[in-house]
């Protein structure tokens, strides 16, 4: 039997691999890092500040998402939302998302 502590391993290296198409799906509409972070919580995926901001710097410099600076309120905001690029690499993530799933679906229900 597994160990706590293996579990949570895998668990780990499990949900780290989803946080990239969680952010992704969640950029179709303009949001702040800290909103974006409630936004994923609120959904079930729990990530560290420290983990989304340099996904974000990283997604940005891929060409997936822009920023924009919002210097309207008191406390300046910088705001990503999904380019075209960051679009069609959803839909291709998704497709691949999906396809793992019925393929894991599969393994699973086998008698």
């Amino acid at each position: 039997m597994a160990t706590e502590e293996t579990l949570a391993t895998h668990s780990q290296e499990l949900r780290r691999g989803t946080v990239v198409l969680a952010a992704l799906a969640s950029l179709g509409e303009p949001r702040y890092g800290y909103a974006l972070l409630e936004h994923l919580a609120q959904a079930g995926i729990e990530v560290e500040g420290n983990t989304l901001y340099p996904l974000l710097r990283r997604l940005e410099r891929q060409g997936l998402l822009t920023s924009q600076w919002n210097t309207d309120e008191s406390r300046p905001r910088k705001f990503y939302v999904l380019t075209t690029a960051g679009e069609s690499a959803l839909a291709e993530l998704m497709g691949e998302w999906r396809g793992l799933t019925t393929a894991l679906e599969t393994l699973t229900t086998r008698g």
